[in-house]
């Protein structure tokens, strides 16, 4: 029962960090677009370019 004590306050603690965290988040606009990190993944920049005179 005793336990009760410590672990009610530590999960409202953990609670208001969450909330704040998730506020902090959406102020700052980092849930504004949601999109285009998806899609970076699949862009591949770095690909090898054939030369001039190679013809494979």
């Amino acid at each position: 029962m005793n336990i009760l004590l410590v672990l009610i306050p530590l999960s409202l603690l953990l609670l208001i960090a969450a909330m704040y965290a998730f506020f902090w988040a959406v102020d700052n606009d980092q849930f504004e677009d949601l999109e285009t990190p998806a899609l970076d993944v699949l862009v591949d920049e770095d690909a090898p370019r054939p030369r001039a005179g190679d013809d494979r």
